[in-house]
């Protein structure tokens, strides 16, 4: 891939496309009245997604992009906490059977920043009001500087299956420039303390871009990760967007490496972790061949949504807490951000419901192609397109960015099968892109395509 082009569509900011329309297209157009709706039209043969937002951390890390606050109390974790609760059984009242679960998503902010009681009382609530498949995944991210014992052995009694262990980076200058001073050691005991407590499967995640970041540093930190062998790592760029998350300003913009050297970065660690015997799934995951995620793209039936790649295929995501997105064949709601907002509501008697977005025909084709080339580096238009009720030679006419991309040789163009080039993956988002009506329409709130 020539570097010019590498620079041109490299320096695009753009969507990570977890979802289509993507959430700074939501409005407050979707109400209460519509969520209630959305959730009694649940079929009972569906497969539902559950995802809870526990939006607190002890301290704040200064790439972080996530909806989250810093407390040092427990209290205003528990009201929270008892809000959520409440959440749960106004939401299970609303559909007419309990509905069969199949994946369980704790997020955050530190989810494990709770108590084990309360982790225990959560897990409890959701399986009286809904009902859990046997095969169900249950999966907690984690922060191993706060994790105690006991909140591991209540992770493993309270049936979660996997866990997903922030790292970002092990290089010292890193962690100090970042205010996220994590050790190896720490690391390493939580990782084998989760195992040996029953959760079988273990993820890191990781940054590149990250101020005073080297490829070397990278290297360094690939290296000790393989040391504890997780089955999945996952290896974003670091998103700069100091407009929107203003403690992002601590960050020394000097020290951010160049999109050159994001790409060397991003480079290196993925040749690493494939040269290690990991397989790459879709942009930037990556799992070992029989991992049921690496299974799921070998087959053709990975899957996209807010966590990123995943085997979910449910049809309908329900999303608890404050900002929690949820998403229905309708479209998508999302509850109100601010905590203190989202409680009262909540504590009234009322879901917090504060925008959302109700999907169109045209969506829904667009959604398909989206998460078909993110996934699978291409897309048999025809196929997609008949589903759909239209024809290859409208949708192609309709994605004008398409005819750059193709001629700069980034996409081949099969008849109605549109492939990625090999040596251009890393430029999907780009290509995504060229299907996406909307962009260029939301102002400067993505990170770059590389």
């Amino acid at each position: 891939m020539r570097s010019d082009l590498n620079i041109r569509y490299g320096e695009e900011r753009l969507p990570r496309y977890t979802s289509y329309p993507t959430a700074p297209h939501f409005s407050c157009a979707i109400s209460q009245q519509a969520y209630r709706q959305w959730l009694a039209s649940v079929r009972q043969q569906q497969t539902v997604s559950l995802y809870l937002h526990v939006p607190f951390c002890r301290s704040m890390c200064w790439y972080c992009g996530c909806n989250t606050t810093i407390s040092r109390r427990n209290e205003p974790i528990a009201e929270y906490l008892a809000a959520l609760r409440r959440e749960i059984d106004m939401v299970a009242s609303h559909v007419a059977r309990p509905l069969r679960i199949n994946h369980i998503h704790f997020g955050g902010g530190t989810p494990t920043i709770m108590m084990p009681s309360q982790f225990s009382e959560l897990m409890n609530i959701l399986r009286q009001k809904f009902t859990l498949l046997s095969d169900a995944e249950v999966a907690v991210e984690i922060d191993p500087r706060t994790l105690t014992r006991e909140m591991i052995l209540e992770l493993g009694a309270s049936g979660v299956t996997r866990a997903s262990l922030g790292v970002q980076s092990f290089d010292p200058a890193v962690q100090q420039a970042i205010n996220r001073i994590q050790s190896f050691k720490d690391t390493a005991a939580a990782t084998e303390q989760l195992r040996a407590a029953g959760v079988r499967g273990i993820n890191f995640d990781l940054i590149y871009g990250l101020p005073h970041q080297t490829v070397a540093s990278c290297f360094d930190t690939v290296r000790k990760c393989l040391w504890l062998r997780p089955d999945r790592l996952s290896v974003f760029g670091y998103a700069h967007v100091p407009t929107l998350k203003k403690h992002q300003r601590k960050i020394e913009e000097a020290a951010l490496p160049d999109g050159a050297n994001r790409h060397l970065q991003a480079n290196m660690i993925a040749h690493s972790l494939t040269a290690a015997g990991y397989r790459q799934v879709g942009l930037d995951h990556f799992a070992f061949p029989g991992d049921s995620l690496a299974t799921a793209q070998a087959t053709g039936n990975l899957h996209r949504n807010f966590q990123g790649y995943t085997t979910d295929a449910s049809d309908v995501l329900i999303g608890f807490g404050a900002s929690a997105i949820g998403r229905f064949d309708q479209g998508y709601v999302q509850n109100d951000a601010a905590i203190q907002s989202y409680c009262t509501q909540i504590g009234r008697g009322d879901l917090a419901t504060e925008k959302g977005y109700a999907l169109t025909a045209d969506d829904r084709l667009r959604a398909d192609i989206i998460e078909r080339i993110m996934c699978d580096f291409r897309v048999d238009l025809q196929e997609v397109c008949t589903r759909h009720g239209t024809t290859p030679a409208a949708t192609l006419q309709s994605a004008p960015r398409l005819h750059g991309l193709t001629a700069d040789g980034v996409v081949n163009l099969d008849g109605a099968v549109l492939s990625v080039r090999d040596d251009a993956r890393h430029l999907v988002r780009s290509v995504a892109s060229a299907f996406d009506a909307y962009i260029g329409t939301s102002g400067p709130v993505y990170s770059r395509a590389i």
